[in-house]
């Protein structure tokens, strides 16, 4: 799983004498997804999974051979490859923004060139989901939002590795069942309107449910006629089989029409019949948007379906990661790299670097790029400055500074523990509650600063203007 262009420079670095030459690459993104105010980190296991197992089998030697340009030396080579460099990562589920490192790759050319697509890949789609499904978490204030979106993923591993995402995203379940086998996320579904189709009419349909599930049993009630006749249906069974078996129902669902409206009118008929603990469900098409506008509107609704908007992030489907060289070791030397562009927001950050929080108060303040050697003493006052327009600056006095690169790989060996599912969600709660109330608007929220250290930002500046008089 790589780019085509990865196995020729591989090659050609092997061939003009720089395979074991020492580089560092940065992987980060530029934009925050729907114009929000921060991201969510996920991806990692994956990452880390296809690190410790990458190799090239003879099939795959051979594979290349019938290409004919790459030299026998060359695949000789990739018999024995194996990953041996070091890796730095914040943690799975955390809170990230645009221009710093959430990993950076220590390691040999060819390694860290090798593994850049499928990084990226995963990277790229499981941090986009995460983000979006938290955006539509909150949106729902505290209610139950299951992801529904498995038949409208871009194809069966986007589903199963979305419905993780979305979970590291803070839902509260999926309806995809291969997620709940490979990672034990809550996976859960009643019926779809075939169900009722296929019975001679809706009441015997949501009576032969209501027996077979008495202890789960929630009707899709809009097949034929809400208000009319889907609701009283419902009651009727409800009534007839769940009654006199003493259980009660868990609740109803529907996937069409006025949302708003049909709640309001659902949850005062359920009231009236005596079954004010019976949940209204809705799916269709939702998002954070329609969710908002769906609760100023005073829906009674207990638990959001949110599928297709969700799987695919429709409203901003590309995350936009990128994977850049920052810097070549020599001799032990670390050699800053940098590349310019016209577009300021892709001219890249030079050095191996850490990245620091800066917490005020418990409240993250800003973060702070550094070069990897510095130590940021958080018992003595410290400036910070906008590198985009550095005479706004800013003197914390109180705070406290955490480090959130942490080691992953240390010459090819795993020094982490990975967590599991049930830890990084709390890590993401954790980390959504450091941030303000307005970085977390989803309308032009408070812009979070990423700053950089005034060593690093001379660093950068230095290498701009050589690089102009050259």
């Amino acid at each position: 799983m790589t780019d085509f262009y990865e196995l020729t420079m591989a090659n050609g670095y092997f061939l003009s004498g720089k395979k074991d030459e020492i580089v560092y690459f940065d992987l980060y993104y530029r934009d925050v997804p729907d114009r929000g105010g921060f991201a969510i980190f996920a991806g990692l296991k994956d990452i880390v999974e296809y690190i410790q197992n990458l190799k090239f089998t003879e099939e795959d030697i051979n594979f290349l051979r019938t290409k004919n340009i790459f030299s026998e030396e060359f695949l000789k080579y990739l018999k024995d490859f194996k990953f041996s460099g070091d890796i730095y990562a914040m943690p799975e589920g955390s809170v990230f923004f645009p221009g710093e490192p959430v990993m950076t790759v220590r390691a040999k050319a060819i390694e860290a060139q090798l593994i850049e697509t499928y990084v990226l890949a995963v990277f790229n789609h499981q941090s986009l989901i995460a983000t979006k499904a938290n955006r539509v978490v909150r949106a729902a204030k505290g209610r139950v939002v299951s992801e529904f979106g498995a038949r409208r993923a871009h194809g069966a591993e986007a589903a199963y590795k979305g419905a993780r995402a979305a979970y590291i995203g803070l839902v509260t379940s999926t309806s995809n069942t291969l997620a709940d086998v490979l990672y034990g996320i809550p996976a859960s579904g009643t019926m779809a309107h075939s169900w009722v189709q296929m019975f001679d009419t809706e009441l015997e349909a949501f009576e032969t449910y209501c027996k077979m599930y008495p202890n789960n049993s929630l009707l899709l009630i809009d097949t034929y006629d809400t208000l009319k006749q889907g609701i009283y249906n419902a009651i009727k069974a409800f009534d007839n089989v769940l009654k006199p078996l003493g259980k009660r129902p868990l609740g109803v669902r529907i996937d069409s029409g006025d949302l708003a409206y049909q709640s309001k009118q659902l949850r005062k008929i359920l009231d009236k019949a005596g079954y004010p603990d019976c949940k209204i469900v809705v799916s269709n098409s939702l998002d954070e948007y329609s969710i908002t506008a769906l609760l100023e509107q005073g829906a009674k609704i207990d638990i959001f379906g949110v599928g297709e908007r969700l799987i695919t992030s429709k409203s901003w489907p590309v995350f936009g990661g990128v994977y850049k060289l920052a810097a070549i070791e020599q001799d032990g030397v670390i050699i800053p790299k940098i590349k310019i562009s016209e577009s300021v927001d892709k001219i890249t950050t030079p050095h191996f670097k850490q990245v620091y929080r800066l917490y005020e108060n418990g409240k993250a303040s800003a973060d702070y790029i550094t070069i990897y050697d510095e130590v940021v003493d958080d018992s003595k006052p410290l400036e910070i400055f906008d590198p985009y327009a550095i005479w706004k600056r800013k003197t914390l006095e109180t705070f406290e500074a955490k480090a959130l690169l942490i080691p992953i790989f240390k010459k090819g060996k795993l020094v982490y523990k990975m967590p599991d599912l049930l830890e990084i969600r709390e890590h993401v709660r954790k980390e959504i509650d450091s941030l303000w109330e307005e970085v977390k608007r989803f309308d032009q929220p408070h812009n979070y600063y990423v700053d950089l250290s005034q060593k690093l930002w001379d660093c950068k500046e230095e290498l701009l203007l050589t690089e102009r008089k050259n």
